[in-house]
């Protein structure tokens, strides 16, 4: 039980049949102990050099042993501060561990990596990427209508683009098409060159550059927050395939979305994939970026033409006849 304490079990044993009997000296020891007397001999140097012995002052007597609640606590107080001065080591050898491992830890720059905090910072460095741009610039734009001031900014620098060659190819969300002014810049942006499509909703904000430069959000689900740009080739390319992905099922701005044989536009067959996730209207306009009236009136029509009294029947009938 003391061992902790750095007291051997046949010292430990010998202390307490002295504890019980005081007067024993070697041979009574042993055969209290059931030890030889060459071990009891051991184990009283050893109670010794731990203080728990001490010569006695009556006749007769060689040793005497401390009281245990002195000689003992002694002995833990030692334990406590050797404890505590290993935990102390022990802190430093975890100080210096996490300093060599920030030594040698990639950063996000070793990557090619570069954080932009805030919605302004990284507006601030798209305009300088898109005036070094050489060849290309692709973007996925998840976000409602653009803001007058968004269009103000982006216009001579797109035009610049355009005029020197680059290629600018967006896709924007079908909603698009019904805000007159975004619609205008659209048309604008088609007649200088530039390639817009849209599809029912765009999985992540994007931009990429020469195909060399990726910005990415730090946060999808809230812009605001800033991007990541990344020029590592593997995580470009990722992104690039991303848009190609996209890209390939998204409509011409000039052209109306394609029905299916079912007669089901893109928009339609989204707004009943969203629908059977068991969103709400609410969360399906917010994606789709439509009025809430728009999302019922368009779930009303789909009902009546898929024969369902509900939307959970309307799902249901429209797996069966391949609608999605």
């Amino acid at each position: 039980m003391l061992e902790n304490l750095g007291v051997s079990r046949p010292a430990e044993a010998i202390y307490r049949a002295m504890l019980r009997h005081p007067r024993h000296g070697v041979a009574d020891l042993a055969a209290a102990t059931a030890l030889p007397a060459s071990q009891v001999r051991d184990a009283l140097n050893e109670l010794g050099d731990l203080a728990l012995l001490k010569p006695s002052d009556s006749a007769g007597l060689g040793l005497r042993p401390v009281n245990p609640k002195v000689g003992l606590a002694a002995l833990l107080a030692a334990a406590e501060a050797e404890a505590v001065a290993k935990q102390a080591q022990v802190e430093t050898a975890r100080a210096a561990i996490a300093a060599i491992t920030a030594e040698h830890m990639p950063t996000a720059e070793d990557y090619g990596a570069m954080h932009w905090q805030g919605l302004d910072a990284v507006r601030s460095r798209l305009e300088e990427l898109q005036l070094l741009t050489e060849t290309e610039c692709l973007s996925l734009n998840p976000g409602g209508a653009h803001r007058a001031d968004a269009r103000s900014a982006a216009t001579p620098v797109n035009q610049q683009a355009l005029e020197r060659g680059v290629v600018i190819r967006a896709v924007c969300r079908d909603s698009f098409r019904n805000d007159a002014e975004t619609l205008a810049y659209a048309r604008w942006m088609t007649s200088k060159g530039g390639q817009m499509r849209t599809v029912p909703t765009v999985p992540v904000p994007l931009v990429v550059i020469d195909r060399r430069i990726a910005m990415l959000p730090l946060d999808p689900d809230d812009p605001r927050q800033g991007a990541l740009e990344v020029s590592d080739p593997g995580v470009v390319a990722t992104a690039c395939a991303l848009f190609e992905q996209v890209w390939s099922v998204a409509t011409p701005f000039g052209e109306a979305a394609p029905a299916d044989e079912n007669g089901c536009t893109p928009l339609e067959r989204t707004l009943l994939e969203i629908a059977n996730t068991g969103c709400t209207d609410v969360v399906t306009a917010r994606r789709l970026g439509v009025s809430l009236r728009t999302v019922r009136r368009m779930m009303s029509d789909l009902m009546v033409r898929l024969d369902a009294t509900s939307r959970f029947q309307a799902g249901v009938n429209a797996a069966k006849r391949g609608w999605l």
